[in-house]
């Protein structure tokens, strides 16, 4: 698991990274359009309607945007890191990000799992908080019509549509992210992969390229 070849390592790193990149601006869309077109209705309903089934979307959506961006960044560390695998700041930041983007990520994929249970055993009622229809209990399938600010026609359908794809994209930048990490602790030499020689396979590299062997030989001086 921690084996990082020295030769292919490099291109998987980077094909690894375009992968990120590519995941977290699906998953930033998709959330930036449930929030913009479902949840912005009931994130901050009227006073006398109760907040509380809101959170846990307002709360897995946000995470879900957030995630999105991370992983964009990790995307881009993981890629330049592949062209320099030897500087020691770039290491340290793979590991610091992409350990961050896989909790994150895993917060997400959660949290969307979460809502989507919510949504479902309640027939989507968490999603009608946003109308002014107090006098029935409504539902997103209910056929009763209600005073809403947003289509109520397919807003059941629309948003476990978008959802269900932003967890799949959620777990996949958390299991891309490990992989990442893991790359970092081996680049570094860290436990639990410590035993994968790769950094001691760099640092001799950076001592036998020809730079270092024009550093240390030193021109003689002609004799007199």
């Amino acid at each position: 698991m921690c084996s990082f070849d020295k030769d292919k390592g490099p291109r998987r790193l980077m094909k690894k990274g375009l992968t990120l990149i590519l995941v977290g601006h699906f998953s930033f869309i998709l959330g930036a359009i449930v929030h913009g077109n479902v949840l912005r209705h009931i994130s901050t309903p009227s006073k006398d309607i109760s907040a509380g089934a809101s959170t846990e979307y307002t709360v897995a959506n946000v995470i879900s945007v957030t995630s999105g961006l991370l992983s964009i960044a990790t995307g881009i560390i993981a890629i330049v890191v592949s062209r320099n695998l030897r500087a020691f700041k770039l290491q340290i930041g793979l590991l610091v990000v992409s350990s961050l983007n896989a909790l994150i990520s895993a917060a997400c994929s959660t949290g969307l799992l979460l809502a989507i249970s919510i949504t479902v055993a309640y027939n989507g009622e968490g999603l009608m908080l946003g109308c002014n229809d107090t006098e029935v209990p409504i539902n997103a399938r209910s056929p009763i019509s209600a005073r809403c600010p947003f289509d109520t026609t397919k807003i059941y359908d629309t948003t476990l549509a978008l959802w269900i794809p932003c967890a799949v994209f959620s777990a996949a930048e958390a299991g891309l992210s490990v992989w990442c990490f893991i790359v970092g602790l081996a680049l570094r030499g860290l436990a639990p992969c410590g035993n994968s020689y790769i950094k001691e396979q760099l640092e001799e590299e950076a001592v036998c390229s020809p730079h270092s062997r024009r550093l240390i030989v030193q021109p003689s001086s002609p004799d007199a």
